[in-house]
């Protein structure tokens, strides 16, 4: 328990998969609003949200090669539930923000 408390629990490794899928839901959202959907392809109206499920995608990967790097298995449950859920909300939030230019 102190080593885990010393560590600060893995909360590092938790918060540095937020910061990829802020980065990655930033990029979405700058992008359909600067260029529109036009920026995602011959995908029309639903490219921006098939660029924020790739996103997701790679929060998902980049969660399990961190988590699994750590090299700790105690709390690996909870810290790759933290870590997931933390981006589906970010993703959710960049949906509902992109709507509007998709809806166009």
């Amino acid at each position: 328990m102190a080593e885990n408390a010393a560590s600060g629990g893995g909360w590092l490794s938790v918060v540095s998969v937020w910061a990829i899928a802020l980065a990655g839901v930033g990029v979405v959202v700058g992008l359909a609003y600067a260029g529109g959907v036009d920026s995602f392809g011959g995908l029309g109206s639903l490219g921006v949200f098939a660029a924020l499920g790739v996103v997701l995608a790679v929060v998902v990967v980049a969660t399990l090669a961190v988590q699994l790097a750590a090299r700790r298995p105690e709390g690996f449950v909870g810290r790759v539930s933290s870590s997931i859920a933390g981006a589906v909300v970010m993703v959710a939030l960049a949906a509902a923000l992109v709507a509007p230019v998709a809806v166009r």
